[in-house]
C-alpha cells in the first residue's frame, strides 16, 4: 500500500470514528441528557455494570487520577454516578452509575444503533457486518479512550 493510500485510510477511519462520537453524542443530548460532555460516555462505559474505582477510571481514560477524580466529583454532583464502599478494599471507594446513569448508557446504546442502522441503509446489513468483524481483528483490544 502507498503511503498516500495508508493516509488516505488513516483519515477515513478517524473522520468516521470523530463521526460516529459525535453522532452518538447528539443522540444522547436529543434523549434529555443535555448536561454531559463526549468524554462522560467514555467513564460511562467503564463503570456499566459493575463500577470502577478512580484508579481503574483514570487508566481506562489516559489521564491522571487527579483528572479521573475531577469527572467522577462531576458526573455525581450531575446525579449519574454515586461512590460505594468497595466491596474488596476497605480503603478503596467503588463508583457505580445510578439510574440516571444507566438510562444516559441506554441512551447512548439507541443512538449508537441508529447510526449503525444508516450505515447499514448506505453499505447494507453484510457489509456493516464485515466490517466489524474485519475492524474487530485489526482494533487493540483494551479500552476505547477519547481524543484528549
Amino acid at each position: 500500500m502507498q503511503n498516500s493510500e495508508a493516509m488516505a485510510l488513516s483519515a477515513a477511519l478517524l473522520a468516521a470514528a470523530g463521526d460516529l462520537t459525535q453522532r452518538i453524542h447528539a443522540g444522547v443530548l436529543a434523549r434529555g441528557f443535555a448536561d454531559l460532555r463526549p468524554a462522560h460516555g467514555f467513564a460511562f462505559a467503564r463503570l456499566a455494570p459493575d463500577g470502577a474505582t478512580v484508579s481503574d477510571l483514570a487508566a481506562h481514560l489516559g489521564v491522571t487520577k487527579q483528572a479521573a477524580s475531577q469527572l467522577v466529583d462531576e458526573i455525581v454532583r450531575k446525579g449519574y454516578a454515586e461512590r460505594r464502599p468497595h466491596p474488596h478494599d476497605a480503603r478503596a471507594r467503588l463508583v457505580v452509575l445510578t439510574e440516571r446513569g444507566r438510562d444516559c448508557t441506554r441512551a447512548a446504546e439507541e443512538a449508537a444503533a441508529e447510526v449503525v442502522g444508516r450505515w447499514a441503509e448506505l453499505l447494507g446489513e453484510g457489509e456493516v457486518r464485515a466490517l466489524r468483524d474485519r475492524l474487530a481483528r485489526i482494533a487493540p483490544y483494551g479500552p476505547i479512550r477519547p481524543a484528549w
